[in-house]
């Protein structure tokens, strides 16, 4: 194989702080088990990915800091790191060391870590997840009832990467109560927690699932969060705290900065050297002559708290015992989520990513007027009202699938009793635990504080990942005429849009940061947050995939911000990932659970595969493997059993596939479980799937028109064939376009090409705009079910640019500007107005700005309609109206 090389910079987060990406090759030309060299710089090398004939599709790499500027990857020796990490495992532990640096993780128990260590010296011991139950009596949220403390009691360790550059070590447990150790207790919270460690860095980053499994009816969670013991050896001037407060204009939090018994503001002066040693944390070597006497009336504090209940405001207290009372100590904006407890001995820092936009949370410092203190950083912060995840209404008096389907003509929800259940959802948080030699100084801690919220970001520029034809058909941005400018303007438009209503409409909280809203209330001037199907979007019509098509083609560190959160939280609390609904999605609705429309086109793997790759994130990586074999939940519900008429009911040995949205999801799953590096068993069987479905949907007399066909499980083929004709606005909507131009893509003119898949997808995207007329001259009857023309029309301009025919494109573009009369599109369409408005008075509670027009639904079909069109077909792009007023 002939060597290639690929460029790759950091777009986001600092220098010297460790990152990981993914890179693409070019099929055939790097083998599998090659090796990487990055300049001068010590890199870690991992297959994600291969090609059908074996060759590297994507590899992962990890280094312990990029410098600015591009530098080059390519095959062959990597360069040796100075602090290499180092892995020991034995029957009790694995202990990681990364330099100076030393990480004691044991085999079992009710502790993450044990011993944190730096040049011999202990800094930090017992790190666990600590949580708290509370029951849920009738009509009660649950605040007058004492809550029980568990402990995260780790089951398995296993180690996934030992070094050079750093080690990745997997923790699987759940949570028991405190007190006991034995394994046959109660259990509750399933959790999985990622260590990484990086060469000579002190820095360990702690990625924690945790797993719902608790009846929302009977129990709620009080509180949630890991804590770590600080073991301190000097005399309470010198031991100091510091809590991050707001983040400044230049990227850094600025910081409470006071120790146990402070000597500033005393009224007997201490010193100037000793003052300015205790606020920059250095040892106090000695004190005025009258303080030292006095000191003993000086109070020793004990405890510190910072409660981020909202995410505007934060409080802070302290008080120098549990038997006296908190004083209150003047709060702030949004915290930066770190803190640090320690002397000039030692001491160490956690800190938690998104703190405040996943609120409630809390940072405790207990003990430091003690021998022994402890940071405790609070995912679910005890102090709130306990998460009660009950469902928002009881039910409305419905009963049976006709008062189901009447009440969701109203509110759009689509309820069903007993659906509404959050059992099997996770949530995913990052959180980083910093081991110091000394109290660090104020700049230090800042620096490490903004690195936890701006991790570093790495990948390669927008214009190699075009040439490697990655993730479906998109192209760089293009501003070379008006019309093209127009466009470009209009989609970073909608990112900006979104981004000012997160910020505007307070989307944030635990289970909710990263998602959007669905649909817009125009008399109440906000989104419908509190009608059924219209609140939280869940991935509906995938604006997952518009974000990162916009990224692919920006390289824009905000979008993948923005879409690296929608991912974490569309991935995780949108899809169940164990009972009964394992594997499938839930639909729009109040609640991000509460949808009994639970579906493969929600759980998709179209959705996680692009930050997947380009991350090389492994949490993302268990989301994708737990969908290879997705068809099975098919057996368990069927998506279309409320308006189903033949009769069918699903069942263990076949089941029914739409070809649209179900067989979409599917693919997705196949594609990814075929080409990632792993077992070779669930490789082939994810290739034999995919490749004989897609020579069902060839079989069937009318292609992808048919709509439906039915699965047998044992097998993976579809076992009947009917001559029907079955198409639906929302087939093409959740990522088939994407998959079924990279399935062609990956197969055509290999052995793996299957015969007729792609004239069958040809026919689908020939006919969905065609005229009635040319619609019955083919199948014999006119396409009933069509809309969303405008995203439509991407079906037209990808078969317009894949057979060079002028007049189709020409068409495609007709169609995305709305101005077929046939087509019967929706008259707002005509009418958007590329600018917002400020509503301001009494009936509003601020002042907000809207764009009324925007919907999700609206802005990721239209984004990915403008971002596919203009990859595919720019020479027929037609003239954009310069006014902001109608058109597209």
């Amino acid at each position: 194989m002939s060597p290639a090389t690929a460029p790759v910079r950091r777009i986001a987060g600092g220098v010297d702080r460790p990152v990981a990406w993914g890179m693409p090759w070019p099929r055939g030309e790097v083998a599998a088990d090659s090796g990487f060299h990055l300049g001068g710089v010590p890199v870690q090398s991992w297959p994600l990915a291969t090609w059908p004939d074996g060759s590297l599709k994507w590899s992962g790499h990890a280094v312990a800091g990029l410098p600015d500027g591009e530098h080059t990857l390519a095959p062959g020796e990597p360069e040796a790191s100075a602090d290499p990490v180092s892995v020991t495992e034995t029957a009790e532990a694995v202990v990681v060391r990364t330099g100076a640096t030393e990480w004691r993780v044991p085999r079992s128990g009710n502790h993450l870590v044990t011993g944190i260590g730096l040049d011999g010296t202990p800094v930090a011991r017992d790190v666990e997840l600590v949580s708290e139950r509370r029951g849920v009596p009738a009509g009660d949220r649950a605040g007058s009832v004492p809550a029980e403390e568990w402990v995260g009691q780790v089951r398995s360790v296993s180690v996934e990467q030992s070094g050079p550059v750093r080690a990745v070590l997997r923790l699987d447990g759940v949570h028991v109560p405190r007190a006991t150790t034995d394994r046959e207790v109660e259990e509750w919270l399933p959790f999985r927690v990622r260590l990484y460690a990086t060469a000579g860095s002190p820095d360990l980053r702690i990625v924690h699932t945790l797993l719902w499994d608790a009846d929302p009816a009977t129990e709620c969670l009080a509180g949630l969060g890991l804590r770590v013991a600080v073991p301190l050896r000097e005399d309470p001037l010198n031991r100091h705290v510091r809590i991050a407060g707001p983040m400044g204009a230049d990227g850094r939090p600025g910081f409470l900065t006071e120790a146990a018994q402070g000597i500033t503001g005393l009224r007997r002066d201490a010193g100037a050297e000793a003052r300015d040693a205790q606020i920059s944390g250095r040892r106090i070597t000695a004190l005025s002559e009258v303080v030292e006497r006095l000191l003993r009336f000086v109070p020793v504090w004990n405890d510190w708290r910072l409660e981020q209940h909202s995410p505007d405001g934060f409080t802070l207290a302290k008080r120098t015992s549990p038997d006296c009372s908190w004083v209150k100590i003047p709060g702030g904006g949004r915290s930066a989520g770190f803190a640090y407890l320690g002397d000039p001995s030692g001491g160490v820092g956690v800190g938690l990513r998104d703190f405040w936009q996943s609120y409630p949370t809390r940072i405790d410092v207990a003990g430091a007027g003690a021998d022994a203190g402890s940071l405790t950083l609070w995912l679910w912060s005890p102090s709130a009202p306990p998460m009660d995840l009950r469902s928002y209404h009881d039910g409305l008096g419905i009963e049976g699938t006709e008062e189901e389907l009447r009440a969701m003509d109203i509110t759009y929800e689509d309820y069903q009793p007993g659906f509404s259940d959050p059992r099997g959802i996770a949530r995913t948080h990052e959180l980083h635990l910093i081991a110091y030699a000394a109290t660090p100084t104020g700049d230090d801690l800042a620096w490490d504080a903004a690195s936890v919220q701006d991790p570093a970001v790495a990948v390669a520029p927008v214009d190699y990942l075009h040439e490697q034809r990655i993730f479906g058909d998109w192209a760089p941005v293009d501003r070379s005429t008006p019309d093209a400018e127009r466009l470009e303007d209009r989609l970073e438009w909608l990112v900006d849009y979104y981004v000012q209503q997160r910020e505007l409409r307070r989307w944030y909280g635990f289970w909710d940061y990263g998602d959007v809203m669905h649909t817009y209330d125009v008399d109440r001037h906000q989104w419908r947050y509190d009608v059924g199907g219209f609140a939280w979007d869940n991935s509906e019509l995938s604006p997952d995939l518009f974000l990162w098509h916009q990224f692919l083609r920006t390289g824009s560190p905000r979008t993948y911000r923005f879409a690296e959160a929608m991912t974490r939280h569309t991935g995780e609390v949108d899809v169940y990932h164990q009972g009964r609904f394992a594997m499938l999605g839930s639909r729009h609705n109040v609640q991000h659970w509460g949808c009994s429309a639970k579906q493969a086109r929600i759980s998709s793997a179209i959705y996680r595969r692009i930050f997947y790759y380009l991350s090389a994130d492994e949490r993302t990586g268990d989301l994708l493997g737990e969908l290879a074999e997705v068809e099975r939940a098919f057996a368990v519900l069927d998506p279309n059993r409320k308006v189903r008429a033949d009769g069918y009911v699903a069942n263990p040995d076949v089941v029914s596939i739409g070809l649209g949205t179900d067989w979409s999801a599917l693919a997705a799953a196949w594609l990814t479980a075929w080409e990632r590096v792993g077992d070779p068993a669930v490789r082939e069987r994810a290739r034999d799937r995919l490749l004989g479905t897609m020579e069902g949907i060839a079989a069937l007399p009318r292609g992808f028109l048919s709509g439906e066909a039915r699965l047998r499980l044992a097998t993976g083929r579809f076992d009947a064939f009917p001559d029907q004709i079955q198409v639906s606005h929302l087939s093409a909507v959740f990522g088939l376009v994407e998959v079924c131009s990279e399935l062609i893509r990956l197969t055509e003119g290999t052995p793996e090409e299957v015969p007729g898949f792609a004239g069958a997808w040809e026919q689908y995207c020939r006919l969905y705009l065609a005229t009635p007329e040319e619609q019955r001259a083919e199948v014999g009857q006119q396409l009933t079910g069509i809309s969303l023309v405008q995203g439509h029309s991407r079906l037209s301009a990808w078969l317009a640019h894949r057979r060079g025919d002028e007049e189709l494109a020409r068409r495609a573009w007709e169609s995305f500007d709305a101005g077929v009369d046939r087509l019967n599109v929706n008259p707002v369409q005509r009418q958007r107005v590329w600018e917002t408005t400020t509503v301001e008075g009494p009936e509003v509670l601020r002042p907000v700005t809207e764009a009324a027009w925007v919907s999700t639904n609206d802005a990721a079909q239209y984004g990915l309609a403008v971002i596919q069109n203009l990859a595919l077909i720019p020479a027929a792009l037609p003239s954009v109206p310069a006014s902001p007023g109608a058109g597209v």
